[in-house]
């Protein structure tokens, strides 16, 4: 679990009842049925319009990293390559069949195949590339999902605003409804503000965050498996990957 995550949103959220609290609007000012129509599906509906159906789909998966990253242990993966070298140069690549179908991860077994199969390396890189490349651009497209709404949402609160105002201008003869409907009508601006700046733009940069971590993992997975297939010395291969980690 990201304690991180948890403490930004927890924070994010005292900042805005609190600050409304302590400049004396009150949490109820907070409350608007009107703003969050305008804002929040009016963000919704706006991004759905951009975004293809699939990277919808991708990018409501991808929210759970935010509290729970597949992040991959580093060294205990530089220790399973330099594993299958010793094996490989012990006993032949062909030796790590067995490997092949213990492995779980899909891009793992992949490029192990590759290798057990006699793969030439530059043959290995460039299918894993691909690999790598295209999963990249899948997930990053998720994460401009969110970024999309982080954009998106300071507009909607502005026309909400500017409704609102609409309603007070109709309203100009009762000065009593005149201060609570000016209220109301900047509580949109705040749902879109507060939207964007703490939860939809910073979850696109976590996200973000996420899938250059797991990019680097698999380029040290490529390294790894060519510098196998070159029949490098253990020790040097473990030395390489390593600087992975830094």
């Amino acid at each position: 679990m990201d304690l991180m995550t948890i403490t930004g949103l927890i924070l994010a959220f005292g900042a805005l009842i609190g600050g409304a609290i302590l400049k004396g609007a009150g949490a109820k000012s907070l409350l608007g049925g009107a703003a969050f129509v305008i804002v929040i599906l009016g963000t919704a509906a706006a991004i759905l319009v951009q975004t293809p159906g699939p990277v919808v789909k991708h990018a409501l998966k991808m929210a759970k990293w935010l509290f729970k990253p597949p992040v991959q242990d580093g060294h205990k993966l530089i220790e399973k390559i330099v594993e299958w070298s010793n094996v490989s140069r012990k006993q032949g690549l062909l030796a790590l069949e067995g490997s092949v179908e213990n492995e779980a991860d899909p891009f793992l077994k992949k490029g192990l195949q590759l290798l057990v199969d006699g793969a030439e390396p530059d043959t290995i890189r460039t299918v894993l590339e691909v690999d790598v490349e295209t999963k990249e651009h899948f997930d990053t497209q998720g994460a401009k999902f969110y970024e999309g709404m982080g954009i998106y949402a300071p507009t909607l609160g502005i026309i909400g605003a500017v409704l609102g105002l609409i309603a007070v201008m109709k309203n100009l003869a009762d000065p009593s409804k005149l201060g609570h409907g000016i209220a109301a009508a900047f509580t949109a601006t705040i749902y879109g503000i507060a939207a964007a700046n703490l939860f939809f733009l910073p979850f696109a940069a976590k996200l973000k965050s996420i899938i250059a971590q797991q990019t680097t993992m698999r380029n040290l997975v490529i390294e790894g498996l060519i510098s196998i297939a070159q029949g490098e010395n253990p020790r040097n291969i473990e030395a390489k990957l390593s600087g992975y980690l830094h």
